[in-house]
Parts: C-alpha cells; sequence; structure tokens
C-alpha cells in the first residue's frame, strides 16, 4: 500500500490521548466523524482506556481536498499512511457503508497492524446499492433535502438529530464539496452494480472481525450478510436500516467494545 502522502489527513481525537489501545472510527458516504459522536460517548463510559482518532474520509470534510480522493483504494491507502506517519502499530479499526469497505481493504493489504475490525452494513459485500437514494444525498444541500435523505436511508421511525443535520449542511457549505461527492457517487456502480471485494481477500483475513447490520437496510441490503466468510461474527439489528451510528448507537458502542477488548 502506497506510502507516499504529500501531506497529513485530519482526524480528531478522543478519549486517553496516550492510551495504547487505538481505535480508528470511519465513516459512511457523505458524512463526516461527527456521525460516531453517540457511539464515542457510549465506549467512553464503558471503556475509558481507549484513544479514539475519528477520520473524515479523505474526500469528506476537513480531508476534501486529500489528493486523489474518492476511489476506497485510494482512501485506504490515505488512511494507512497517516496512521504511519502518527507512529501508530497498532489500531482496532472499525467503518460504517464505505468507511467499512475501506477498513476492509486497509486490513486486507495491511493486516499486522490491525488488531481487530467491525464492519458496519459495509460496502463491497454484495452488487445491490441504492445508488439513487445515495446520489440524492450527495447533491442535497439543504436540511429539508438532507433529512428527506436520511429518512430513506433509516429504519422505520428512526430519530434524526437536528445536530447531525446541522453537521452535515456546515459539511456542504465547504465550497467544492457537493461537487467533490457527485463526482464519487459517480464511480461507486457500473450498470447500477457496486464493485464486492473478493472472497478470497476476505477469507484470509486472521483477526477477529465483526458484521453489523441492520434488517431493514435499504441502501445495502441485509442479505449481504451471506457472503461474509463463516469466521465472520454476525450482529444482526432487527429493524434498523442503513445509518446505524445513528440509529443503533449503544449497540455498535457494544460490537466495538467487544472487540477491543
Amino acid at each position: 500500500m502506497a506510502d507516499d502522502q504529500p501531506h497529513p489527513l485530519h482526524a480528531t481525537q478522543f478519549g486517553d490521548e496516550d492510551g495504547s489501545t487505538v481505535l480508528v472510527l470511519l465513516h459512511g458516504f457523505g458524512g463526516t466523524h461527527r456521525i460516531w459522536q453517540a457511539v464515542i460517548d457510549a465506549l467512553l463510559a464503558e471503556c475509558s482506556y481507549l484513544s479514539i482518532l475519528a477520520y473524515d474520509l479523505p474526500g469528506h470534510g476537513e480531508n476534501l481536498d486529500a489528493p486523489g480522493a474518492g476511489p476506497p483504494k485510494r482512501g485506504a491507502e490515505l488512511i494507512a499512511a497517516d496512521l504511519k506517519r502518527r507512529g501508530i502499530e497498532r489500531y482496532h479499526l472499525a467503518g460504517h457503508s464505505m468507511g467499512g469497505a475501506i477498513a476492509t481493504l486497509i486490513a486486507c493489504a495491511e493486516p499486522d497492524p490491525v488488531a481487530s475490525l467491525t464492519l458496519v452494513a459495509p460496502g463491497g459485500f454484495g452488487p445491490e446499492i441504492a445508488i439513487d437514494v445515495l446520489k440524492l444525498f450527495a447533491e442535497a444541500a439543504t436540511a429539508d433535502d438532507l433529512r428527506q435523505c436520511l429518512s430513506r436511508m433509516s429504519g422505520p421511525g428512526a430519530d434524526i438529530s437536528d445536530e447531525d443535520i446541522e453537521a452535515l449542511v456546515a459539511m456542504r457549505k465547504r465550497p467544492g464539496q457537493v461537487p467533490m461527492l457527485q463526482r464519487i457517487a459517480d464511480t461507486m456502480t457500473r450498470d447500477g452494480k457496486q464493485g464486492q471485494l473478493p472472497a478470497k481477500w476476505l477469507e484470509k483475513l486472521a483477526m477477529p472481525v465483526a458484521l453489523i447490520w441492520g434488517t431493514e437496510d435499504t441502501i445495502l441490503p441485509y442479505d449481504q450478510t451471506q457472503n461474509a466468510p463463516g469466521n465472520f461474527t454476525l450482529h444482526t439489528v432487527d429493524g434498523a436500516g442503513h445509518m446505524l451510528p445513528e440509529e443503533s448507537p449503544s449497540r455498535v458502542a457494544q460490537v466495538i467494545a467487544e472487540a477491543v477488548r
């Protein structure tokens, strides 16, 4: 994996800055590290020793201008290189949606530093993807449009907080952010299907891998869990949609806490 990074990536630090147990969080397409806030709060209440690094994905938020940002493979290269730059030799890794695909690519390319892998409704586990909704999410910039998109991406009755909406509105006010999201969305599929992570890559992952998925996911259908290797531990969230870090933060935190122990 490339390590020729011209400048550092931004990541927000939570918890014990000097902690020996490092957790890296990667959000999904169109979001920022702020989607993890409720998960982080729950984790630190139980695991105060954690040192948490929550990245904005390359092409998003504080890392909008990361070089070559867009494709998951490049995102994986940039984040792995940044972790090396920080001198972090061992870390637990968790990713949601597109961030889950990037986390998997990091673990496949450089497995030794990855102590555990937690995948929250990750991309790349099957060809089906609701790309029409994601393209609407990419171009959404107003609070009303973003709320409508998140409603379609979440399970029935999910509560979408004003704070979540405000964070997404602020992100999209960055010059060039919406066009970047539109470009990324345009590369997500070919003939309406997303690229799949090769089964032989997944089967070689030797670290503990937890997979958590909502049964009412309208973006990446729950039955894609059938494509995971048998050694992955599956956690099912009945009635939840795609936005699990915001819909079911305590359950996501529980799964990650089990992994980092």
